[in-house]
């Protein structure tokens, strides 16, 4: 199963990015795992078909109503085999 690995910039911690991506990432049957790292930005491990994957990685370039997305990098990545999607602390 493809895995990406997500960063995004911008005002995106404490406006709960990584609970709305978890909602979405469920909806579209994605697992991984979702967190905030130390330079502000919110950075996800996604699994899941190319199309759920591109559909995450389409929302996280609006994110939540309350985020300002400045930039997405997205980078291929080994999948590791997740079985549920978890927020990361």
């Amino acid at each position: 199963m493809p895995a990406r690995r997500l960063r995004i910039a911008g005002y995106v911690q404490g406006v709960f990015f990584r609970a709305h991506t978890e909602e979405r990432a469920r909806e579209l049957g994605i697992t991984g795992w979702a967190r905030n790292a130390e330079n502000g930005s919110v950075e996800i491990h996604a699994e899941g078909t190319d199309e759920a994957l591109e559909q995450l990685e389409a929302w996280c370039h609006r994110g939540p109503a309350a985020a300002t997305v400045l930039s997405v990098h997205t980078e291929d990545v080994p999948e590791e085999g997740y079985t549920s999607f978890e927020i990361r602390y």
